[in-house]
């Protein structure tokens, strides 16, 4: 039975199409680095709830921070399926680097965990409504009050952000069969 393989659309903002979840990883962060992605999450977020426009100069890079988030989800969500057969590799580092000081010490040894519960959590259409409403408040001149929680969300899109670099840096190999 042949297996159908996810588009993850990165051909919109990445420039090429990338099937496998750890190459997909690599485009989203070859595209922009960690800090980018983390700071303009904050600033859309904070933009929701005011009168301003976020990014006011150029509107458009809000649409295109849209579709690498709504990317970025699809492939954690695949990647927390990948833990069965995939493992990261060790760190060589004992002591938690500052940039992933969202995760706990034991989602630093093992970053599956961090899609894993994010998705026990909430769901992939969770997601990706949280998304289509902080970028759409965001662009609003109104002010606006999104209408459902988005601290949760944002708290764990920040983790699989940390979680999906960590993975990115330190390299999976799979595990061995006994």
């Amino acid at each position: 039975m042949k297996k159908n393989k996810i588009s993850f659309e990165t051909g919109f903002w990445a420039g090429f199409e990338a099937g496998n979840p750890f190459k997909a990883v690599e485009a989203f962060f070859d595209f922009a680095d960690l800090d980018y992605y983390k700071q303009n999450l904050s600033e859309a977020v904070i933009f929701s709830y005011k009168r301003e426009v976020h990014k006011q100069d150029n509107p458009s890079d809000v649409f295109v921070l849209y579709t690498a988030f709504s990317f970025f989800i699809k492939v954690c969500y695949c990647l927390q399926k990948k833990s069965k057969k995939w493992k990261v590799t060790p760190s060589l580092r004992s002591e938690m680097v500052f940039h992933f000081s969202s995760l706990t010490k034991e989602e630093y040894e093992n970053p599956f965990i961090v899609f894993q519960n994010t998705f026990d959590e909430k769901t992939l259409e969770e997601f990706e409504f949280f998304l289509s409403q902080i970028f759409e408040h965001s662009l609003s001149p109104h002010a606006g009050d999104p209408e459902s929680d988005v601290t949760t969300p944002y708290i764990y899109l920040i983790k699989m952000l940390d979680a999906a670099e960590l993975i990115r840096e330190r390299g999976v190999e799979k595990y061995q069969s006994l």
